[in-house]
């Protein structure tokens, strides 16, 4: 399907223009929750209450990496650009950190030396963007990142957790190279996004033991 825009992709700075894009990632990390509440661990009510410092705290933290897609409808017209996609890596974790309890059945980690890992989390474009591969897309530009923001160690293992009825989502993930690798614990999910404040006090829940999240993986060389 033909599109009237013309889409880029970047990496989010740290420092550059931050208060900016602060708000730009409010809006559409909003529009996010209102529109896929499904699709994300948090909420709409929790992060509508988030400060201008807790976005930018977001943005900011040193074990995250933010990609977005942008949606230019005039090429001439920097202000007619919107921030309307977005993928977080989480990372570099220690092996420590990466591995899962054995039930999850996820392949045994090498050693700090000679892999670096990533966790690859809240991949979303809005509805009226979506049918142009621009998930694929936003992809493919952190991973691209992870191959040359360095060039040690030489392998790179790439770790996403979704829902195992999310079959859109897990073939997009396939196309990618990701492959299946276990499944893990809505709690096991939580803490691998570093989402370890959603947790509830009370894990009574079967929901929260359930072995319902796909485990995918991709391992890439910066060779």
């Amino acid at each position: 399907m033909a599109s009237n825009y013309t889409y880029s992709f970047f990496r989010v700075s740290k420092t550059d223009g931050i208060d900016v894009s602060a708000q730009k990632y409010r809006d559409l990390r909003l529009k996010a929750l209102k529109t896929s509440p499904d699709s994300f661990s948090s909420t709409f009510d929790i992060e509508a209450a988030f400060t201008d410092a807790d976005w930018i705290d977001r943005l900011t933290l040193p074990d995250r990496e933010l990609f977005i897609c942008v949606a230019n409808l005039n090429p001439l017209s920097p202000n007619s650009t919107q921030w309307i996609g977005q993928v977080t890596l989480r990372g570099p974790s220690s092996r420590a950190d990466f591995e899962l309890p054995m039930e999850a059945c996820q392949p045994a980690q090498k050693s700090d030396e000679e892999e670096e890992r990533w966790q690859m989390l809240s991949l979303f474009t809005l509805p009226e963007h979506r049918g142009h591969g621009l998930g694929g897309k936003l992809c493919q530009e952190a991973i691209n990142y992870l191959r040359s923001y360095r060039s040690f160690p030489c392998e790179i293992q790439v770790r996403l957790i979704v829902k195992a009825g999310n079959h859109v989502t897990v073939e997009l993930y396939r196309r990618l190279g990701f492959t299946h690798a276990g499944r893990a614990t809505l709690v096991e999910a939580l803490i691998a996004n570093g989402d370890e404040d959603l947790l509830p006090k009370d894990l009574a829940s079967p929901k929260y033991s359930e072995r319902g999240g796909l485990i995918m993986i991709s391992r890439i060389s910066r060779s």
